[in-house]
């Protein structure tokens, strides 16, 4: 997996994703409750190539590296990498990386009529930004997974 950085602001950078190469890692084949234990079964391990797991449309997919904390209570924290498909349709309530009015940003979008909408965070310290025919907007795209640092 290639990552080439295409652009940088204040709060996003975007990268180009570009699969030339597979890197399959280990991958146990059990699940792992994340509950009370349960005894061990099998642990076989296969391998798993991330592209093919997270990656449905190579040709429209992109990395982001967020900033800010508008997004928390989605699970999305600073530093995080979200994994963006530009060829998915958004819908109501997609996490979106979005431009307005000139300027990147990542929120879920909650659509209200043909003329507006709104872009929400997803911390009550930010408010929504409404959406409507006077403002200059673009979706980049629908955010398919995120990558998230646990420790």
């Amino acid at each position: 997996m290639i990552i080439k950085e295409l652009y940088r602001n204040n709060s996003v950078k975007i990268f180009a994703f570009n699969k030339q190469t597979m890197l399959e890692l280990p991958f146990l084949e059990c699940k792992i409750p994340a509950g009370f234990p349960s005894p061990a079964d099998d642990y076989m391990e296969l391998s798993l190539d991330l592209n093919e797991k997270l990656i449905r449309n190579p040709s429209s997919t992109f990395f982001a590296q967020i900033t800010g904390s508008s997004m928390i209570n989605a699970g999305i924290h600073d530093g995080d990498i979200v994994i963006v498909d530009k060829s998915l349709q958004a819908k109501d309530d997609s996490v979106l990386v979005c431009s307005i009015d000139g300027e990147f940003t990542l929120k879920r979008f909650k659509k209200t009529d043909n003329e507006t909408g709104y872009l929400m965070p997803e911390n009550p310290d930010y408010k929504p930004i409404k959406i409507t025919k006077h403002n200059n907007f673009m979706i980049w795209g629908v955010v398919t997974y995120t990558i998230h640092k646990c420790y």
